[in-house]
């Protein structure tokens, strides 16, 4: 049964980066949604007369936008937001591993995996591409707690087998074994999809690292992510590890672990060498912009990665992040290249496509989400303005669309995500 849910409509079906009037409003606008998929976005009387008789949800006290896309998120580290003062080695070892050895305990891994995929959804991501745990068994439990709630899913078991704690690593061996075990029960069912996930090249082994590479050549729909570039003090750890690389990406490179289904959180600090090599392959990289701040790592060279053809989109890095919010972290990213000396003056049309669409491409999934566009999945979010707020103040006297989603970037803190719909069907964000 067709369905419309009418309001203020926006989404970016192209991307601005390349094309001129990419952010496309509808500001009485409507949606028309039937077995799980947009069947026609547009002027809601157009729609109306489009699909006569069929049942209207009044969504004009705020905006409709596509489900959000997370390209880089910790379910272990929910609990670690806020830990300030640290840099990245000091913040890992004295903040956020002791929290991750816990996760052998089944029963907090459960309870964190439910806490991870409702504090998501509550936030608007429908989709996320997650590290899990270094534990099989409580990346398990995220895998069933995503299912649980509808999520779009890709992890996988995070392998680690030095200069981390000894309960986290692993051997070469046990990790071929324990994450073929969760390949074969979670990768292709429903929406969950798998992703072979080493921590970094610092704490990860030749010998791990060629296990990667043989679950990837087993399976080539898997996905790849690991971290790059995030540090200075990281990458020189690194090159002291890997003395016969000529920069960090060769570290995973060598291993035939950079393609299309690669995406790697950060690069802060690339090479020009590193961005010709994943602009070849094209792999991709999670912008994390509020957890470069947070850590000191530094501020993302967006213009760089444009610059050689780099495609990239918004990860919120929880939680070296501060947070869920993806509105949040394209509002960092807009204050961010305001600072950079060679920065971008982004639009809220870059923000929404980072937010959305640009995700959905990094994960090769541009056909199935990240906009509005008919025959994609119905994966919606209806954001309100807090009762009372500034943010509600510019509702009620800002005409301009575009206007609107600048406020609603900039005032995220004062929006409410008032209802998620996973395929068409409302979800449960408490």
């Amino acid at each position: 049964m067709t369905f419309i849910l009418r309001g203020l409509v926006l989404h970016t079906p192209k991307n601005p980066f390349r094309e001129a009037g990419a952010l496309q409003a509808f500001s009485d606008g409507g949606l028309a949604v039937a077995e799980g998929r947009i069947r026609a976005v547009g002027h809601f009387a157009e729609l109306a007369r489009q699909f006569p008789g069929a049942p209207v949800q009044d969504c004009r006290e705020g905006l409709l936008l596509p489900g959000l896309v997370d390209t880089h998120v910790h379910y272990p580290q929910t609990r670690v937001i806020g830990a300030m003062g640290y840099t990245l080695l000091d913040w890992l070892e004295k903040r956020t591993l002791p929290l991750e050895a816990r996760l052998s305990d089944n029963k907090l891994a459960r309870e964190l995996a439910r806490e991870f995929v409702r504090l998501l959804l509550r936030n608007g991501t429908t989709t996320a591409l997650v590290f899990g745990s270094h534990f099989q068994g409580a990346t398990a439990n995220l895998f069933g707690a995503a299912e649980d709630v509808g999520l779009r899913l890709i992890a996988g078991q995070v392998c680690s087998d030095r200069r981390l704690r000894p309960e986290l690593h692993t051997t070469p061996e046990r990790s071929y074994a324990e994450q073929k075990m969760l390949i074969q029960r979670f990768h292709g069912r429903g929406k969950l999809r798998y992703a072979v996930t080493p921590r970094f090249a610092l704490s990860a082994s030749e010998g791990l690292l060629e296990v990667c590479q043989a679950l990837l050549q087993e399976h080539p729909d898997l996905y790849f992510t690991s971290h790059i570039n995030e540090h200075t003090e990281e990458i020189r750890t690194v090159a002291e590890l890997f003395p016969w690389s000529a920069h960090y990406l060769g570290t995973y490179d060598r291993f035939g672990l950079v393609s299309e289904r690669s995406v790697f959180a950060h690069n802060v600090h690339p090479s020009e060498p590193e961005l010709r090599r994943l602009a070849e392959a094209r792999a991709a990289i999670a912008h994390c912009p509020s957890s470069n701040a947070f850590i000191g790592s530094g501020i993302f060279p967006m213009r760089r990665h444009l610059a050689h053809g780099v495609r990239f989109a918004l990860g919120s890095d929880v939680g070296g992040g501060t947070g869920f919010s993806l509105l949040k972290e394209g509002f960092v990213a807009y204050l961010a290249q305001r600072l950079a000396p060679d920065g971008l003056n982004l639009t809220p049309a870059h923000l929404l496509y980072l937010a959305t669409q640009a995700g959905a491409e990094v994960l090769g999934l541009g056909a199935e989400i990240g906009s509005f566009a008919p025959g994609k999945a119905a994966d919606i979010l209806w954001v309100k303005p807090e009762a009372g707020s500034s943010l509600e103040v510019h509702f009620r006297h800002l005409d301009s669309p575009e206007e609107l989603l600048g406020s609603l970037f900039t005032l995220h803190g004062e929006a409410r995500v008032e209802k998620v719909w996973l395929l068409g069907q409302e979800a449960a964000l408490n």
